[in-house]
């Protein structure tokens, strides 16, 4: 599914509802052959079989309407022609091998639906306890949008996340952040974190009904003007003109050494696992190690998630060699069908360690801060390979002290697969740390959180603060980090929220703050080295 329109549907349903590791060879594992299901002898395309299964690589690249030539990397598609039936014999093998809970499938004919539609049904549609959905993760990209934003951080846009404060009317839309050199930056523009949304193009935002405009107006595609208007934190409304671009991210911002009477409390914004994340977080660590820090706040109260192995690196650039070279970072558990080796690579399923070099470029060690302790901000957008950095911090007893609201909890994640011009992610494994300790579905809480061995874990419940821009040693979150870390105490009020621009405004929603990313940085996802395959 395209990741606007994905990002369109999210809009609608809320405004009219009123929400690593990787690496190793290429060469596959004998357990990817479905051990429960005996293969069919049939060619592409087949009459349905139920509970018949042939290997998913008969089916790959047999396309209803194959590519020609090499994607945006130089690598040469190997499309064939086939049909639509054929690209769902592709899902549905691959899904009866690799998902997670592959036996919570309902086996579909092939010939009944779009592949859109059948990679829908190729998940479980079990709820949990409290009746959440057991699977809230089963996506699509374009392969070529999932290459622009996994490898270099490019979507299109303006270079301006938009926070959901209210979703329904009286709605609430406000900047949570901006990337620097954009259209939102502009001197003309110069959007700042708090500035509120009051019209899109003309359409009243607030209690308007002319969605169709909004979703335009903050989804664009490449190179569409729309015009705002926006109400400021001092309450003053200015109008502005935006024309999107395609947008590199900056995912690391904000580093800064903050001064206190008890030392230097080093503070960074961290908002994506990318692949350019990964030389700006050493320069981030390099810069606050040669200040001498004696404390870390990270905060991750946008960061969604990505590739794990940022989020390895970043670990243990906090715990340092001492504390975290050849302890386990996260072990990977497969289904029932994959207990001995990777099913994507073929390695033997061993426990991650946390990484001491760089695994995106070549480089010197990792740089380290040796941090006994960190401070982490989170929110419901702290997801995945965000919670696998607290998870795996305190699975070697780095105190991680939680300051925010409870994260979103994704304990799974996937490898991508390209087929046909479709990158499909589907839940294929759970993490767990050090201490085996996994299972955190419920998001982690900074009250009330026990430890595996049950040991209260201290932290502040604070909502967003967006009358300060993110860094400000005033900014709530921020504020309650470095109050809790200098008396044990957190504030005695942490309604941060902003004041109502109109009356009868409503109170934040249970997301306090929702926002909206391009699904694959909201999870945890594992790279395929030497494949041909997306990494």
């Amino acid at each position: 599914m395209n990741k606007k329109l994905v990002a369109s549907l999210i809009l609608t349903a809320l405004v009219s509802a009123c929400g690593g590791g990787g690496g190793g060879g290429g060469s596959a594992s004998p357990a990817q052959t479905p051990s429960s299901n005996p293969p069919a002898t049939s060619d592409p395309d087949t009459d349905f079989s139920a509970g018949i299964f042939e290997p998913y690589q008969n089916f790959e690249q047999i396309c209803e309407s194959p590519r020609s030539g090499a994607d945006s990397r130089g690598r040469p598609f190997t499309d064939s022609q086939g049909t639509s039936t054929d690209e769902n014999y592709w899902l549905r093998s691959w899904s009866n091998d690799l998902y997670l809970w592959y036996g919570e499938i309902t086996d579909v004919d092939p010939a009944s639906l779009s592949p859109e539609d059948y990679f829908d049904e190729m998940k479980t549609f079990a709820t949990t306890p409290s009746g959440a959905a057991k699977d809230k993760f089963h996506f699509t990209i374009p392969t070529e949008d999932w290459i622009d934003q996994s490898q270099s951080g490019i979507s299109g846009g303006y270079g301006a996340t938009f926070a959901f404060l209210s979703s329904s009317p009286p709605r609430q839309i406000v900047v949570a952040y901006t990337e620097p050199d954009t259209p939102a930056t502009a001197p003309e523009t110069n959007l700042q974190r708090g500035d509120t949304i009051l019209e899109i193009d003309g359409a009243d935002l607030i209690s308007g009904n002319d969605l169709d405009t909004l979703n335009a107006g903050l989804f664009p595609g490449d190179n569409e003007t729309h015009s705002f208007v926006i109400q400021q934190i001092d309450g003053s409304v200015r109008n502005v003109t935006m024309t999107s671009t395609q947008i590199t991210s900056a995912p690391v911002q904000n580093v800064s050494m903050l001064e206190t009477e008890t030392g230097l409390v080093g503070y960074m914004t961290f908002n994506d696992h990318i692949r350019t994340a990964e030389q700006q977080l050493i320069a981030a660590v390099e810069q606050l190690d040669a200040g001498n820090v004696t404390d870390l706040v990270l905060d991750l109260r946008y960061n969604g998630g990505g590739f794990l192995d940022i989020a390895n690196e970043i670990s243990f650039m906090i715990a340092g060699p001492s504390a975290a070279t050849g302890q386990v970072f996260e072990a990977l558990q497969f289904n029932d069908k994959h207990t001995q080796f990777d099913p994507v690579t073929g390695n033997p399923l061993e426990p991650n360690t946390f990484h001491t070099t760089p695994q995106f470029s070549s480089g010197s060690p990792l740089p380290s801060l040796d941090l006994a302790r960190v401070f982490v901000l989170t929110g419901p957008g702290t997801c995945s390979a965000s919670e696998s950095i607290i998870n795996s911090l305190r699975g070697i007893d780095v105190e991680v002290i939680q300051v925010g609201t409870t994260s979103c909890g994704k304990p799974y994640g996937f490898y991508p697969f390209d087929n046909c011009g479709t990158t499909y992610f589907s839940i294929q494994f759970r993490g767990v740390n050090n201490k085996n300790f996994g299972d955190y579905s419920d998001g982690f809480s900074p009250e009330n959180t026990p430890q595996v061995e049950g040991v209260p874990v201290p932290g502040c419940v604070v909502s967003d603060d967006f009358t300060r821009q993110l860094g400000d040693p005033l900014e709530g979150r921020l504020r309650a980090a470095l109050q809790f870390r200098e008396n044990s105490t957190c504030p005695s009020t942490t309604n941060a929220r902003l004041k109502p621009v109109r009356a009868g405004w409503q109170q934040l929603s249970k997301a306090d703050g929702e926002i909206i990313k391009p699904e694959f940085l909201k999870n945890s996802v594992l790279r395929r080295q030497k494949t041909d395959g997306p990494n």
